[in-house]
């Protein structure tokens, strides 16, 4: 059987994206890896700075942003944005050829508004369909960078979790590609202290993950994140990782490896 080329799928969130040094390092590692690769961000800390700014209430719930049309439209120009082009800036400057996206461009993301919940989230799509012919084409020439909007394609744009953009893509991409998943963010990875990085769990599987769900260690932001990981190993995803921005050098060690069983 021949074997499957590698893609790379990396996710950059939290605190990196705030910070100019800590992204540019990031960044300077994510270029350099060898092989196509797949760019996914968040950037809701700065999309909640400039609600406070423009005098709109951010609203979440478990971890998830509840997103009015007022919210809908900062997050546009902030994810697809600003923050979308000061990536791909800094990419080209280091000589990888990215291209920035949201899931309506090249119809790569569709999703639909989200019903059904106890809970109205407004303008939040869960996503229906990744277009893999596409973006199969676009890695060959180029490194996508997603942000956190995908379409309904009927003309509305909706917010979409970043983490589950990137577990859709890579399983999707699964199918014709051995994918590496890696979750990037400013801690080592998951821990059993929030505050104490010596606290790292190195390996995670479901059985300890229900554990440490049911004693409240994992909570917040984590709980649709490391369900976005199990779902994606569960779906053929080759290898999955939660990380720090160092992740991608040589020497780093600290990480949490997802694994099913």
């Amino acid at each position: 059987m021949k074997q499957k080329p590698i893609l790379s799928i990396v996710k950059i969130g939290g605190a990196i994206i705030e910070d100019s040094i800590a992204l540019k390092a990031f960044l300077e590692d994510f270029s350099a890896i060898k092989g196509p690769k797949i760019l996914v961000h968040g950037g809701g800390r700065d999309a909640s700075k400039m609600e406070e700014r423009l005098g709109i209430e951010t609203q979440m719930h478990q971890g998830r942003r509840i997103t009015s049309a007022q919210s809908l439209e900062v997050i546009s120009m902030v994810y697809a944005g600003k923050t979308n082009k000061t990536i791909v800036a800094l990419l080209q400057s280091m000589g990888c050829n990215a291209i920035g996206l949201s899931g309506a461009d090249a119809n790569c993301i569709k999703s639909h508004k989200r019903t059904g919940t106890e809970i109205d989230y407004g303008f939040v799509g869960d996503i229906d369909e990744v277009n893999t012919d596409h973006i199969a084409a676009l890695i060959n020439h180029f490194c996508p960078v997603f942000c956190a909007i995908t379409h309904d394609g009927k003309g509305q744009l909706l917010n979409t979790n970043a983490d589950t953009i990137t577990s859709a893509i890579a399983t999707a991409m699964s199918e014709t590609h051995q994918v590496n998943l890696y979750y990037c963010f400013e801690k080592q990875g998951v821990l059993l202290d929030i505050d104490n990085p010596e606290s790292l769990v190195k390996s995670l599987n479901k059985n300890y993950y229900k554990e440490l769900l049911d004693q409240g260690v994992i909570a917040a932001g984590m709980v649709p994140k490391l369900q976005n990981c199990f779902e994606a190993i569960d779906k053929g995803v080759h290898q999955v990782v939660i990380g720090p921005n160092t992740l991608f050098r040589e020497t780093s060690t600290n990480y949490t490896k997802i694994t099913a069983e």
